[in-house]
């Protein structure tokens, strides 16, 4: 049976329908959102809000930089708490093979992974046929602070080997292989990276110290952005106020080198350094803060300049037309 239908009865997009049917339709819903129908902004740039954005900018950042420079570089090694770091050069810790070389299932403390470390850990993967522990690329080296006295003798700085690591880390990322054994018997079955003194087990005598959670370990696991960086490695604590942290004087620094550096003409070193209320000595900041200020005002500048001649050209042709 044949069935008549008029074109102008159809729906737009979509096939006819039959008698009593529902028309079907693909045009979208009549919602504000649909339809696009929402309120909006659309700013407008003219040089009375373009000019004076610029120099808002640099009239801030400029002194904010000046006073993060300023203060960076009046950290002095007097004041308050001495911070001990320890730097690295021409060392790539931020390489992409370097940063893929760990198991953070092994750190996290899984027993599967502590004897079958991942893949991404070679060629630090196994040792004398037994799994490494911590896999991956890792090394380290020990730092001692003596003063020097009057007859040559040495007295030891106490240096604070705890709270120096990232809460986060020590408490979320790290863990040691579940179990009340002693450490070193859940350690069983592993070996320690080629350029380690002493298995991981044995890093510290303290037990919330030693292991994947001994924070020395920690703060060289995370990675540096830099080629050129410092570790925080001690804390030297301030006694009382009546005498300086660390008093004028000789000292000596004893180095345990438990990882070359030649091969890639790396370069080591020892750095004292007080913090102030922005963290330790980093001019990097304040100069940013500076550069950006000035290329903002600097720019405001000559954009204000063309402004000014552009307009006066086009208010003095619309008066001789």
């Amino acid at each position: 049976m044949a069935m008549n239908y008029n074109a102008k009865d159809e729906v737009d997009g979509g096939p006819p329908c039959p008698p009593g049917g529902t028309a079907k339709t693909r045009r979208p819903d009549n919602t504000a959102f649909k339809q696009q129908r929402l309120p909006a902004w659309q700013p407008i740039l003219t040089a009375g809000t373009v000019l004076p954005t610029f120099f808002i900018i640099g009239l801030i950042f400029i002194p904010i930089g000046i006073g993060i420079f300023v203060t960076s570089n009046n950290i002095r090694e007097i004041e308050g708490n001495v911070f001990m770091y320890y730097g690295l050069s021409n060392f790539y810790q931020n390489h992409r093979r370097y940063v893929k070389s760990r198991d953070d299932g092994q750190l996290n403390g899984d027993p599967s992974a502590l004897l079958n470390p991942s893949k991404e850990c070679e060629p630090y993967r196994r040792n004398e046929d037994k799994p490494i522990a911590p896999c991956g690329a890792i090394a380290n080296n020990t730092l001692e602070l003596f003063q020097v006295g009057n007859a040559s003798d040495l007295t030891p700085i106490p240096l604070k080997k705890k709270g120096i690591a990232w809460w986060t880390d020590k408490n979320v990322k790290f863990r040691n292989p579940p179990g009340t054994d002693p450490l070193e018997e859940r350690f069983k079955g592993t070996t320690k990276p080629v350029n380690w003194v002493k298995p991981v087990y044995m890093l510290d005598s303290d037990e919330d110290n030693n292991g994947f959670i001994n924070e020395d370990f920690i703060v060289w696991m995370r990675t540096a952005a830099l080629p050129t960086f410092r570790k925080l490695y001690r804390l030297i604590e301030r006694k009382n106020d009546l005498h300086p942290t660390l008093p004028a004087g000789r000292y000596y620094l004893n180095i345990t080198y438990n990882y070359p550096v030649h091969s890639f003409d790396g370069r080591k070193r020892m750095i004292l350094s007080t913090i102030s209320w922005m963290g330790g000595k980093n001019p990097f900041l304040g100069i940013a803060y500076i550069t950006i200020g000035s290329i903002s005002f600097l720019l405001g500048v000559v954009l204000l300049v063309i402004n000014h001649k552009y307009r006066n050209s086009s208010n003095t042709a619309d008066i001789t037309i």
